[in-house]
Parts: structure tokens; C-alpha cells; sequence
């Protein structure tokens, strides 16, 4: 049974704790095999992932898993929430932790709220944005956002975020590569840019000699007209990316345009530019790749141009192969960069819908203030007719020649009762 010690309930987002589509679950062998069973917290009933009544809020899940009827909680995805969840089996080492390295890419580009599964041989990461149309499986991964729950078991994986980003990019690009069938696939099979199989499988080489100095590299790339892009990115501004290693992918599918693919070289260019940071060389992969060898060869394959000076084109008027941001993204899909713009409009709207919210709340607070001030500067007036005092009466009878005056000795008195308050 999972208590609140074992499960560590404060390292848990609070976009999941705070909504009531939490069950629990329980395990038992269904043709003698193992399967979690969900169950509705407090009745010990089959709970249901599409009736509402069988859920409860988080407390009462974690309640009930203190009893003999639980042995873990789950939470519910539903149409209602913007909740997605990446399922990734059997690709963990429990004894050594090592990680393969699809689900390692996958988790590194998501990086999103990941934890280890019940099992200690999956992850499960938790995101924001909506699931892409198509298939939702293939092989050891598979995606939910509704109808499904997700045992949760609080094993958060050190170095990925404590919260639900929004990864709909990334998202997007997983489901294309790793769970969509697409025409890519066969073409991938046969080489990149007409490379032999063995030349794509291990180096992914173009063929496109680059005979340019550095500085005349860098110069030809912001002359271009992607060159503010560029240079923004080689300035280490990450402005405009979900991630830093977003904006990583993107530099690196520009620098494989301008290099004709040559991997050490983008390497090297890189290490000059103002997004180099120690992960670059970190080891995530369990082949023994770094996070910025990784990153390369993901750029090299996702870009579809290069760079050819014997064409004669110094303009480089060339498609951006970063053009949509997203890690391994796919510089064709225009559909994507409607998708991108169509979230970034939504956030501005939901941004300025805050604003107004906020704007009409003080409009309302100085009203209020207002009233106040009017009914206090009565009260005081009153209170000097009733006191009898000539200087005040005649102030008060003098009519509307001395109605300036009188305001004024009312105003003053406020402040002075209430301070700040009254402004």
C-alpha cells in the first residue's frame, strides 16, 4: 500500500492535486498476469475512467490507500482538463537506472513534470497541450488524454521539472517520429538526401562541402533572411521557446543548413555561441551520447536544405529548417506553424482577459473607496452641525460661497483619519 511517506505528495504538481479526478488501484492477476485494477476511493468499488461519480478528490484518494483495499492512486484524463500523459514501458534498467535512448530523448524534449512507474521499468510525464489525431500507440509508448488513468507514484526523476508545462510543440513532434505513421518512415529507411544506408544509419552525412571560414559562416548566416533568427539564437536569447533545448534544436538545424551537415563543425560553432551550457556534454544516453550529440544528429536529420556554394547564392534565401521551433520539427509542415501561432494567440487572450479581470477589480475598489469618502464626509458634517460649534455652523450655513472651504476642511480631516487608505 502507498502511504504519504512513501509517496513523496509534495513533490506532485499542483495541477493535478487540485483537481477531483483522482482514483485509486489496486493489483490483481487477470490471465495470470498482473494488472492494475482502479478503484473508487472510500467505497473500495470498480472505479470507471469515464464516470465522474467513481472519482474523488486527492486527499481521499491518499486516504484510502492507507487501507487494505489500495495499493496506489491514479489520476483520471478527461476531455475537461489539458492533461496529457506519455506512457514509456519497458525501458528502464530497475536495478541500474539506465535509460534507453528513445525514452531518454523523449523525456529530454517533453521536460515536463516525469516519474518513475509503479513497476520501477517505465516513466510516465505529464504535460500540457492537446494530443495530435491518429494512432496513440506503437510498440512500448503511448499517449492518453482521455479516458485513461495513470498510477502516480510521486518518484519524480531528478533533473526534469517539478511542474505540467505546456510542450505542445514537442508533443507534436514525438507523436510524428515515434507513434504516427507517416511517408517519412520509408524514406528514412533508404537514406537521407540520397545517402547510402550506411552513411544515413551511422553518420548522417550530406555530401555538401562547406569551404567557408567561420566568420565569413557566421557573417553570410545573419546577412540572411532568417539572419535576425540566427542571430538571436547565437546570442543566447531563447525568447519566442518553450525550453532552452528548443532553442538548442533550433541554432543546431540552422547551423546544419550552413554547414552542409558537417557535425564536428556545428559542434564547434556551437561551443562559440552564447547557448553553450554544461548540459551540452552531458552523458544522457545509454549508448553513451551526449545531450549535444544527440541534439546534432537530430538537427542534420530534420533539415531538409543545405547550404551549396557552388549555387551561387551568397542570399541564402533558403527555408528555415527551424522555422517551427521544435525539437526534430519538420521544416515543411506549415501545419505546425499555424498550430505554434494558434497557442501563442490563445495565451496573448487569456493574457489580456487577466488584465481586464484585474482592471475592472480596482475600477470597482475606487468606487467602493469613494462611496466611502462621501459617506464619511456626511457623517463628519453632521457631526459638526450637532456639536454646535459657530465657526462650523456658519461654515455650514454659509450657503454655496463657502461650499469649497467646507470640502476642503471635510477632506482634510478624512485623511488624516484614515491616511492612505483614502487615497
Amino acid at each position: 500500500m502507498v502511504s504519504e511517506s512513501s509517496l513523496a505528495v509534495s513533490v506532485l504538481p499542483e495541477a493535478l492535486r487540485e483537481r477531483e479526478q483522482w482514483v485509486c488501484w489496486r493489483e490483481e492477476d487477470r490471465d495470470g498476469k498482473p494488472t492494475k485494477i482502479p478503484v473508487t476511493p472510500g467505497a473500495g468499488g470498480f472505479a470507471s475512467s469515464t464516470e465522474s461519480d467513481t472519482w474523488s478528490d486527492f486527499e481521499t484518494a491518499l486516504e484510502y490507500t492507507e487501507t487494505e483495499h489500495a495499493d496506489g492512486i491514479g489520476f483520471v484524463f478527461t476531455d475537461d482538463d489539458p492533461i496529457v500523459g506519455v506512457d514509456l514501458d519497458d525501458c528502464r534498467d530497475p536495478k541500474t537506472g539506465d535509460v534507453d535512448d528513445a525514452a531518454r530523448d523523449i523525456i529530454d524534449r517533453l521536460d515536463s513534470y516525469t516519474e518513475v512507474s509503479p513497476s520501477g521499468t517505465g516513466y510516465h510525464v505529464l504535460i500540457r497541450g492537446e494530443l495530435p489525431e491518429g494512432r496513440n500507440r506503437r510498440g512500448n509508448i503511448e499517449l492518453y488524454d482521455t479516458a485513461r488513468f495513470f498510477t502516480v507514484t510521486g518518484d519524480h526523476v531528478e533533473g526534469t521539472p517539478s511542474r505540467v508545462a505546456r510542450r505542445q510543440d514537442a508533443l507534436v513532434a514525438i507523436h510524428r517520429e515515434y507513434v504516427q505513421d507517416t511517408d517519412t518512415e520509408a524514406k528514412s529507411e533508404s537514406g537521407h538526401r540520397g545517402a547510402t544506408d550506411e552513411e544515413s544509419a551511422t553518420s548522417g552525412a550530406v555530401n555538401v562541402d562547406v569551404d567557408l571560414a567561420d566568420e565569413e559562416l557566421l557573417e553570410k548566416a545573419t546577412n540572411a533572411s532568417n539572419g535576425e533568427k540566427f542571430e538571436r539564437l547565437w546570442s543566447g536569447n531563447t525568447v519566442g521557446y518553450d525550453s532552452q533545448s528548443e532553442a538548442d534544436m533550433a541554432l543546431c538545424c540552422l547551423l546544419a543548413f550552413w554547414t552542409g551537415g558537417d557535425r564536428t563543425r556545428m559542434d564547434q560553432l556551437f561551443r562559440d555561441s552564447g547557448l553553450l551550457r554544461e548540459k551540452w556534454d552531458e552523458v544522457h544516453y545509454a549508448d553513451g551520447s551526449t545531450y549535444g550529440e544527440k541534439t546534432i544528429e537530430r538537427a542534420i536529420t530534420s533539415t531538409s536544405e543545405f547550404y551549396e556554394p557552388d549555387a551561387g547564392d551568397d542570399t541564402a534565401d533558403a527555408h528555415d529548417p527551424a522555422a517551427d521551433s521544435s525539437p526534430g520539427g519538420d521544416a515543411g509542415d506549415s501545419e505546425r506553424s499555424r498550430a505554434y501561432l494558434a497557442e501563442k494567440n490563445r495565451l496573448l487572450t487569456e493574457r489580456v482577459d487577466e488584465l481586464e479581470a484585474t482592471l475592472a477589480e480596482k475600477t470597482e475598489r475606487i468606487d467602493t473607496l469613494e462611496e466611502e469618502i462621501g459617506r464619511l464626509t456626511e457623517e463628519l458634517a453632521s457631526r459638526d452641525r450637532e456639536s454646535g460649534d459657530p465657526q462650523e455652523a456658519h461654515t455650514v450655513d454659509a450657503g454655496e460661497g463657502n461650499n469649497e472651504s467646507e470640502t476642503a476642511s471635510v477632506w482634510g480631516r478624512t485623511k488624516r483619519l484614515f491616511g492612505s487608505n483614502s487615497k
